[in-house]
């Protein structure tokens, strides 16, 4: 979460509340009010699927009958984790979500009207900020999910640093609503639609709102991160729930690009639904009725969790960076911007996609115009992206989606992002920590 004072367009001199060329929120319905029939009726269909398919069953449930304003913070497993949550309490729940998904809603005209608050992910302006007040003001509830971002591979995404001041901010009780299993019953790079299986969600309180205002930030962001992260496989090894097709694998190639055993990338193939195989190498595993991965090959080692895996990528990525490789990525891609008006993303043009430390730069012809766009990274944790598809920008008020020739790449370009990020804040917090050092040796 990332206050933005200005919210300017930086390549026109228009400022985005006043530019319908190049503003998303030119003409938008973000400000209806919640009523309370449509959100009753969303409810009841929510509550029919958590049951149905998620087979939600909650270990805790402490909002139940609360009174009163108060915060709910929540991990992101899935796409519809919010049907899990959503029937814990009979009072209306103002969600916080993604702009770009808010304005690509199915029957929008009827879902606007839960009265959630759409926002640019890893972008929070002022009026963002006044709205979420406003919601505890009003004496209502407020959810959202800091991470932003399901997870792709069983570990949590990065939650924005700023995140954590906001928390302090609002001055509200915080409560935690914590899912287990539904990232199996809607895995990110699956082929198909939703795995029938039990889902778990455990929802209590975290932080008393007087005490809040004597927490340190430092102590805020442990407290969350402890109650928010997870390992979507390491958690299974406990509960052993079957999912429906849960050894498909099929679209798992887009996240699991690496080969673990000799790093040749994009060479990583799925076959029939539950074997993946290193075309290079023939480092091959096969995925059980649980998720689990067993090898089948007889080279290299057994990684038994997607999510150990995927921080093996992560980690690799981390360690070519300290060597001063050169981890720059360069595509070529289509290039889509969300047209709010029309709910739906429209080709505006092509170019050549670069992610360094510093930022993305997307040089073409954008709206029929030579374009040479740099768009700074530091606050992105991480990215809205399709594996094997697409990467989702937001910049101030502008959404595009990059379509690479080859969509094997874009998970490199998330996972990088991440990379960046982390290192971006540590060497943020360290400076602070000097700083603070500097300054108390001084008044020695």
């Amino acid at each position: 979460m990332t206050i933005d004072n200005n919210n300017l367009c930086e390549n026109h001199s228009c400022s985005s509340h006043n530019c319908e060329k190049h503003s998303v929120h030119a003409h938008h319905d973000n400000d209806i009010k919640q009523n309370v029939f449509v959100y009753r009726m969303i409810r009841g269909l929510a509550n029919a699927v958590s049951v149905f398919m998620f087979k939600r069953k909650f270990i805790r449930n402490e909002i139940k009958g609360k009174k009163g304003p108060f915060v709910i913070i929540a991990n992101h497993e899935a796409a519809l984790d919010f049907v899990n949550l959503i029937g814990a309490t009979r009072r209306p729940i103002t969600f916080v979500i993604s702009n770009s998904f808010y304005n690509t809603l199915p029957c929008r005209p009827i879902v606007s009207r839960l009265g959630m608050i759409p926002k640019q992910q890893f972008q929070t302006s002022l009026k963002d900020i006044h709205r979420m007040k406003s919601t505890l003001t009003d004496g209502k509830i407020l959810a959202f999910y800091p991470a932003g971002l399901m997870s792709e591979d069983g570990n949590p995404t990065p939650t924005p640093a700023a995140t954590y001041h906001f928390l302090k901010l609002i001055k509200a009780d915080i409560y935690v609503a914590r899912s287990y299993g539904t990232y199996f019953s809607m895995p990110k790079w699956r082929v198909g639609g939703i795995r029938r299986g039990r889902t778990y969600i455990d929802i209590y309180k975290l932080f008393d709102k007087d005490a809040l205002a004597t927490t340190e930030v430092s102590d805020i962001r442990a407290k969350v991160e402890e109650a928010l992260g997870f390992d979507a496989y390491a958690e299974q090894e406990k509960l052993l729930v079957k999912f429906r097709h849960g050894n498909d694998i099929r679209g798992l190639e887009n996240v699991l690009y690496m080969c673990p055993n000799c790093k040749t990338e994009f060479d990583m193939h799925v076959s029939g639904i539950d074997t993946i195989r290193c075309g290079a190498c023939g480092f091959e595993e096969r995925s059980d009725e649980y998720a689990f991965l067993h090898s089948t090959g007889g080279i290299g080692r057994e990684i038994r969790h997607i999510s150990e895996w995927g921080r093996f990528i992560h980690d690799d990525l981390r360690e070519r960076i300290a060597k001063g490789e050169d981890t720059a990525i360069v595509s070529t891609c289509e290039i889509h911007e969300l047209i709010p008006g029309k709910r739906r993303y429209e080709k505006c043009g092509d170019a050549t996609v670069t992610l360094s430390e510093e930022c993305f730069r997307l040089v073409g012809d954008i709206h029929g115009e030579s374009t040479d766009m740099t768009i700074p990274i530091a606050n992105f944790a991480s990215l809205p992206f399709k594996p094997g598809k697409y990467i989702e920008i937001q910049h101030n008020d502008k959404t595009l989606r990059c379509y690479p020739e080859d969509g094997r790449i874009v998970m490199k370009y998330i996972n990088m992002t991440k990379v960046f990020y982390e290192i971006h804040n540590e060497n943020f917090e360290n400076d602070q920590k000097m700083q603070k050092r500097e300054c108390q040796n001084a008044t020695k």
